[in-house]
This record gives C-alpha cells, sequence and structure tokens, in this order.
C-alpha cells in the first residue's frame, strides 16, 4: 500500500507543475504539493484510527488494527487517501474531502457502537432497510442510558453548526488548486479507486485484495469487522442493501394474488413428527466419471432416494440453502451474492417452524456447531423456533476429525425425540461431512477408489466417500428407530451443495474447473447442482419420483407428505410447483423439464414468479400485506418471535 501511496505523491507532483519553470522553483513547488499530499494521507490515517476507536470502543483495538499487518488498516488508510485527492479535484480546494468524508465515517461507526451495546451486532448496510428497527433502538438508548442520548444530540447539532462553519471556512482560506493540479489529481486517484471497486466482489477470489489484507469473512460478521475494520466490512456489505421493490408492488397486487381456499391444518390423519436433515455437502460420488467407488458408498439413500435438490449454492453457503428450505422463499429474487441470514433476517419472518408450533408440535433446530456461525442462533429465534440445540448446550459429540460426527448426531436426536410427548419437528443440519477432507480422518476408509487420479485427489475422494458412507448408516439407523414408533414420523434428508473437493473434479473429468458454473446447459447445471433428496414415512415408505426441485419447494414436500394444508406452503408454493421446479437466479424449468434462461432479464416475466416475487418481498421487507390471507396461522408466533 505504500508503494501506490508514494507513487501517488510523485506523479501529483510531477504532472502538477512542468518543467517551464526553473529547478528550484519546481523544487519548491514539489515539496509543497508533497507537504500538502502528506497531511492529506495523515488526516486519512487520523480518521480511520477514530473510526476504528469508536466502533470497536477501544483505543487499543483501534492501535492494534494498523499494528497488525495481517489487516487492511493502512489499506482502507489509502483508499481514502485516493477519495480525498478525488474530492479536492472535485472542489477544487486542498484537503477540502476531508471535511466532507468525516461525518460520513464517523456517524456511521458511533451508530454501529450504540447498536453492538443493545443488539450485538455491528451496523450493516442492509439496517437501513430497516429504519423502523434502527428508531426503535432510540428509546432503548434514552432510558438506559439517558446521559448518552443527550450527549449525542448535542454532540449533533453541535457538529452539524461546526461542519457548516468549518465548510464556510474551508471554501474561503484553504488553498485554491489550478486545474492542471486538479487534473493530476484525477489522473492518479480515478483509475486506482476504480481498480479497487472492482477488486471488492467478494464472490471471486482476488490474489491482489488478498495481498491487500482485505479478506471478506461473510459466514461470520463479528469477525469480518473485526478483521477487516469498520469502513472496509461496511463497503463489503454494500451491495446486499440495494433490495427494491419489484415494480407493481403494492397491496392491491398481494391481494390479487389467487389461493386456494384451504384451511390451515391435518387433513387426513393425525400429526407425524418430522426430523429434516440437511446434510453437509452430502452428493452422490458415484456421478464422478472415469473412476469406480466399491462398495457403494449410499445404498440406503440410492434405495429411498425421491429426487434432487437443485442447490442454490456450490462447495459452501450453507445458509443460503437452509434459508430457501425454512422459509419456502427464493434466493432467486435477492441481489447476487447476498446472504440471507447475515443481512436480511433482522426482524420476525413465517418460516416451517412458525407452521408447526402454530399447529401444537415442538420446533427445535439441531446442530453439533457453535450457535454464532451464519447468525444461526438469532435467525432461528426470528424463525419461530422454541430452541436451538448448538454444541454450547448439547452433550460432547464424537468426533470424525474435527467435526461431530453423523453417528453421535443421530443418537442425539434419537434421544431428544424420545424424551418428548408432544408431536415435534425438527430441522437439523449436520457437520461431519463439511470440508476440507484431509487424510487419515478416519481410522479406516472402507470405500474403494480405482481410477487413474493423482493421489492426492484419490485421497481426498476415499475420505469424503468414507464421510457419504457413515451419513448413509446414519440415516438407516434413524429408519431403523422410526420404524418401531408408534406414531407417524417423517424423515427428509438431502444435501445442501456439492462438495469442494478441488482438482478431483478436473482430474475425474466431471468438470473444467474447481468450481461449478452458474450459469449454462440445464443438464450441465444439474450435474453441478444436484443433491439426493430423500422424503420418507415409517408408515409408507420412500416418496418417489419428486424430480429435481428448489429447496424452496421442500416445504411443500414436507407438508404435502404430512397431510398438511396451508394457503402459503401447500396452496401459494402448490400452484408454483405445478407449473415450475426450480427457481434459480439464471434460469426457470418447468415441469416438463423445459428451461427458460436468463428469465429475469425479461421484459415481462410469467405471472406466477412476478406473484412469488411480490409476496416474498412483502414478507421479507415489504408491509406483509399478505400476512392475513397467507400466514394467518404464524401472525401471533413471527410477531412475538424475538421477545
Amino acid at each position: 500500500m505504500a508503494s501506490f501511496e508514494s507513487t501517488a505523491l510523485a506523479a501529483t507532483a510531477s504532472e502538477a507543475y512542468g518543467p517551464q519553470i526553473g529547478f528550484g522553483a519546481r523544487h519548491a513547488k514539489a515539496l509543497s504539493v508533497a507537504r500538502h499530499l502528506s497531511l492529506s494521507l495523515l488526516l486519512s490515517i487520523t480518521l480511520i484510527f477514530f473510526v476504528e476507536w469508536i466502533a470497536r470502543n477501544s483505543v487499543t483495538e483501534s492501535a492494534l488494527f494498523f499494528l497488525d499487518p495481517a489487516r487492511p488498516a493502512w489499506t482502507t488508510a489509502g483508499v481514502f487517501f485516493l477519495i480525498f485527492l478525488a474530492l479536492d479535484a472535485a472542489f477544487a480546494r486542498e484537503n477540502y474531502g476531508v471535511i466532507l468524508i468525516a461525518p460520513l465515517a464517523l456517524v456511521p461507526a458511533l451508530v454501529s457502537r450504540q447498536k453492538q451495546i443493545f443488539l450485538s451486532d455491528p451496523l450493516y448496510p442492509t439496517d437501513f432497510l430497516f429504519g423502523r428497527q434502527i428508531m426503535e433502538l432510540m428509546p432503548v438508548l434514552v432510558r438506559d442510558r439517558p446521559w448518552t442520548a443527550v450527549g449525542i444530540a448535542v454532540g449533533m447539532v453541535a457538529a452539524v453548526a461546526g461542519l457548516a462553519w468549518l465548510g464556510r471556512f474551508a471554501w474561503r482560506r484553504f488553498p485554491v488548486l489550478t486545474r492542471r493540479q486538479r487534473l493530476a489529481r484525477l489522473a492518479v486517484a480515478l483509475p486506482l479507486l476504480g481498480a479497487f471497486y472492482h477488486l471488492m466482489d467478494y464472490n471471486n477470489f482476488s490474489w491482489v485484495r488478498d495481498r491487500l489484507q482485505v479478506i471478506p469473512i461473510m459466514w461470520d460478521q463479528t469477525e469480518n469487522y473485526r478483521h477487516n475494520g469498520f469502513t472496509m466490512a461496511f463497503a463489503l456489505n454494500l451491495p446486499m442493501a440495494n433490495v427494491t421493490a419489484p415494480a407493481g408492488y403494492m397491496s392491491d397486487a398481494i391481494n390479487k394474488i389467487p389461493t386456494k381456499p384451504v384451511p390451515a391444518g391435518t387433513t387426513h390423519r393425525g400429526k407425524p413428527d418430522v426430523i429434516v436433515l440437511m446434510s453437509e455437502s452430502f452428493w452422490d460420488p458415484t456421478r464422478l466419471p472415469n473412476v469406480k467407488l466399491t462398495p457403494d458408498p449410499m445404498p440406503t439413500i440410492r434405495k429411498m432416494q425421491s429426487g434432487n435438490v437443485f442447490s442454490p449454492e456450490f462447495g459452501g453457503m450453507t445458509a443460503n440453502v437452509e434459508f430457501e428450505a425454512l422459509t419456502g422463499f427464493s434466493n432467486a429474487f435477492l441481489p447476487y451474492g447476498s446472504i440471507p441470514y447475515q443481512q436480511y433476517i433482522r426482524n420476525p419472518i413465517p418460516s416451517l417452524a412458525t407452521f408447526f408450533r402454530g399447529e401444537g408440535y415442538v420446533a427445535r433446530a439441531v446442530h453439533p456447531f457453535q450457535k454464532w456461525f451464519w447468525n444461526r442462533s438469532a435467525v432461528y429465534k426470528a424463525f419461530g423456533f422454541e430452541q436451538f440445540k448448538s454444541e454450547e448446550n448439547m452433550p460432547v459429540m464424537q468426533k470424525r476429525g474435527i467435526f461431530a460426527s453423523d453417528e453421535s448426531l443421530t443418537k442425539e436426536i434419537i434421544r431428544e425425540a424420545e424424551q418428548l410427548r408432544d408431536p415435534f419437528f425438527f430441522f437439523t443440519v449436520t457437520l461431519q461431512g463439511h470440508g476440507p477432507y484431509e487424510a487419515n480422518r478416519y481410522a479406516k476408509n472402507t470405500i474403494k477408489v480405482e481410477g487413474n487420479l493423482p493421489a492426492v485427489d484419490k485421497q481426498v475422494l476415499e475420505t469424503y466417500a468414507q464421510g457419504i458412507k457413515e451419513a448413509d448408516d446414519s440415516l438407516k439407523m434413524l429408519m431403523d428407530w422410526a420404524k418401531e414408533r408408534d406414531r407417524e414420523t417423517i424423515i427428509v434428508l438431502f444435501g445442501d451443495h456439492l462438495p469442494p473437493l478441488n482438482t478431483v473434479y478436473p482430474s475425474t473429468g466431471f468438470m473444467n474447473d474447481v468450481t461449478a458454473s452458474r450459469k449454462g446447459p440445464l443438464e450441465q447445471m444439474k450435474a453441478q447442482h444436484e443433491t439426493p433428496l430423500v422424503v420418507w414415512s415409517n408408515k409408507t415408505g420412500p416418496v418417489k419420483d419428486i424430480g429435481t426441485i428448489s429447496p424452496a419447494f421442500l416445504s411443500y414436500q414436507i407438508l404435502k407428505q404430512g397431510g398438511f394444508e396451508h394457503p402459503y406452503y401447500t396452496g401459494f408454493l402448490g400452484n408454483i410447483f405445478d407449473k415450475y421446479h426450480i427457481i434459480d437466479r439464471y434460469m426457470l424449468v418447468d415441469n416438463a423439464g423445459k428451461d427458460t434462461p436468463a428469465w429475469g432479464r425479461q421484459k415481462t416475466i410469467p405471472s406466477l414468479i412476478r406473484d412469488y416475487r411480490f409476496l416474498q418481498h412483502d414478507m421479507m421487507f415489504g408491509q406483509r400485506y399478505g400476512t392475513d390471507r397467507f400466514f394467518q396461522s404464524h401472525a401471533d408466533l413471527f410477531a412475538g418471535a424475538t421477545q
């Protein structure tokens, strides 16, 4: 970072003053420019220091942010320096950009600090989508910290008055830049700022961004803000704040959405227990060409398989698949790269948990990892789960490598289920299948891999295949237990995404790269995004021929199998499913298997998809006009989920 700052200083000095003046005069001018630019750099460093001091509430932590070479404090200061150069040029005043940028940097840091005091989380750009939540924080602040509130109010008035005076003073007194000086600053600042802007897309790896120590840590926003600093972490989250209402969204549009007049509740039999297993990175490795796995690592699932889930993700981003499965909403209608669990779930929202609780069920989420991961603790509460069983409040799990084993987790599910008398809904996220697939994770690999593979790829595949076998064995254990129960028990298992097998994919010829494509022909997309799906009942056996479906339709399949009817989950989603089975950001696939690529760029979209988008926006970001028609039985539960 220091190199590009010195380059900026030299380039600005050189371009601003030509050879027409004498050497002494040029030398004096160059020193003057260097002094002014050095002051801008010092001001940018000072500003970032104060921003971090406020956001972290610690001078020491702010200092450590600058002293740690593995964190992007100096990169952030360099970016602010370039912004100052550009603004100085735009307003033709030396160091005028500091006056404009300082309040825009300091005030959000102050708001973030207050938010952390009351809500634990830092300030996200998406918080401004929920302005009411910020306003609701004000009475709490006034009540609990009245002098702080008074100080903030007085400080804001004084700051506005001071900035107005300073702006006027600076306009009159700060040195005026010549046209050559302005053009020189713009010539240096704008290209570098443009290049840095393109580096900030965290969906793509950037070697340069890595070297600048800007590391997007989107699955853990606390660590994201700690490592990258308030300003840079806030900037990384900016693209996801661009959620606008779909054209035509209004109360009349929601009221016109047709729905089947169905009652909420069971239709023809007693209330079954429901266990949903989202199996980490579960996939069928026998799909890999040019290799042979013996014996079959997943005989139970192969026999019971109902279809496939078309995952919107690959190799990670589990929370996005989970979001669709639990809400019946789609990532296809959200900004590219967004993570609803991190950016949008601020208020209670209807889900399968609120549905089942409305039916008198115990609704429990189970995941043998720490509750902060993917913000699950707050999200599950907003979804209406009564309890989240995480690593912190579960018995010690047997490990496979560093992760809790599927067998141990299955035994815990059985133990908890046997303690309940009321019908229950368990949503469980397994952990054993998580990568990387290191050597010696298992004492013995019982799946033999044959094929012309590099040794490292063979080892990775053997480790992964052994995990698949143990996941299959654990499902069989759960099914064997369920077969002995009197109450109907529905078990649903699906993989969240294909595993990150890295060079195994190109080595076997499965695909050309180590990651899947996001756009392409339907068969290619299905191969790279399909994971196994099992929907099974201890009374009726497996459901067959579901086909390949988006995770958003899992709620429809689960309630349909359970004999439930519901205005949204079976009525509205049922209408959608009658026409479309896959709703992806880049393609729609109808029930006949015909795909419509780039549907979102067309002038008109199908009315069913339009209504789906309207209703999702209404419940997540809008006025919830559709609550009475589509989620009436949930209203009391999701309205009070955060109390």
